[in-house]
């Protein structure tokens, strides 16, 4: 089970459950994959429901590999995520809402997890 306190975050890809985090590191790989020069940008982008799908992969990808994968978006391109798009979107916004808040906190990006759900 993904233990909020830790920022972790589950999904499904081809029938296997992962756990997702953004770590530290992680965190870092985003943002020079993204080209940012750093993540309020992307953080904005969710709140303001704006992001993209190249925004949702990159954050996909950076919490999978926090949690100990060591793929890269390339293994994603024919995955199967199950609940598709809206649920590798609302898993994006809740990467980006534990990683800078408490659970139950309404600050950081917490506009991040309305928008992506």
């Amino acid at each position: 089970m993904a233990n909020p306190w830790t920022g972790e975050v589950a999904l499904t890809i081809d029938g296997e459950r992962r756990v997702l985090k953004l770590t530290l590191g992680a965190l870092a790989e985003l943002e020079e994959n993204l080209a940012e020069p750093s993540l309020v940008e992307l953080v904005e982008r969710f709140e303001q429901g704006r992001f993209s799908t190249r925004d949702v992969l990159a954050l996909i990808v950076a919490g999978l590999r926090g949690g100990g994968w060591r793929g890269s978006s390339l293994d994603l391109v024919s995955a199967e995520i199950a609940g598709g798009p809206v649920e590798a979107a609302r898993v994006a916004g809740q990467l980006l809402v534990r990683a800078f808040s408490l659970p139950g906190e309404g600050g950081g990006a917490g506009g991040a997890h309305r928008s992506a759900g």
